[in-house]
């Protein structure tokens, strides 16, 4: 079963490699926080703010591609935890037709953040981060 989750919280620090995201249970309390590099928060931040630069950088390429292929990304799946690293899964709809790519949860964050897709996570991965 998916359940419904939304962007908490950006934790940036410059003086650490690693970053914090934190998604929270849109109907319950549960939170899941996962460790991403420096580069992807920053994405995931200057996306969240709206914040446009001169040239597209990843994240805006890949949704330009998708809407140059007349798709639309449906929503943000967590799927799997294992051992200590987050899977998600891209959910593309295209004529019809769903697609479904793997993909590290800070990208598919920063892809689908700006469109305020939704984002979803397999109560497993849930149950298994806050029992």
């Amino acid at each position: 079963m998916e359940i419904r989750m939304d962007l908490a919280q950006i934790v940036i620090s410059e003086t650490h490699d690693s970053q914090v995201i934190v998604l929270r249970e849109r109907n319950g309390t549960r939170t899941l926080p996962i460790v991403i590099g420096l580069t992807e928060a920053l994405a995931i931040d200057r996306r969240v703010k709206g914040v446009q630069l001169q040239r597209p950088m990843t994240h805006d390429l890949l949704a330009n591609v998708i809407d140059g292929l007349s798709a639309e990304l449906e929503k943000i799946v967590v799927n799997d935890l294992k051992d200590s690293t987050f899977y998600a899964k891209l959910v593309i709809r295209q004529q019809g037709e769903l697609l479904e790519v793997d993909s590290r949860p800070s990208d598919a964050i920063a892809l689908g953040v700006a469109s305020e897709v939704p984002i979803y996570v397999e109560d497993h991965v849930l149950r298994e981060v806050s029992p």
